[in-house]
């Protein structure tokens, strides 16, 4: 007798717990898209960035947060200062945290050497 009382307890609780698990499940797939399309992106440039920062060295290419291009003339140990120059002769201090990218020289458009010229 008790028997038959259990078993439809059970199956209505089963029945609950996958209903609710059909309504977060949306939620939860919209979190994953946008951690892997937007968050982990975003903390992976903050990480190259930052390793970027802390490599600077003399003669390096710098982009300012105000778009200012800048080329590393000094940096100062123990401070988060770096001076910069943007123009010839025109040094500024900027700060570290202002810098928004580091630019890579950009490799020559030459693939072999120039060939020689005959009898010259």
């Amino acid at each position: 007798m008790f028997s038959s009382l259990i078993s439809p307890a059970y199956a209505q609780s089963a029945n609950a717990l996958m209903a609710n698990a059909t309504q977060f499940a949306p939620l939860v797939l919209i979190f994953a898209v946008f951690y892997f399309l937007l968050i982990r992106p975003q903390q992976q440039r903050q990480k190259d960035l930052k390793r970027a920062l802390s490599a600077l060295k003399r003669g390096d290419r710098v982009v300012t947060a105000g778009g200012i291009l800048a080329t590393v003339q000094k940096l100062r140990d123990g401070s988060n200062e770096i001076e910069v120059e943007i123009a010839p002769n025109t040094r500024v201090l900027v700060l570290r945290e202002t810098i928004t990218s580091v630019l890579k020289p950009a490799a020559a458009n030459d693939t072999k050497p120039p060939a020689k010229v005959a009898g010259g």
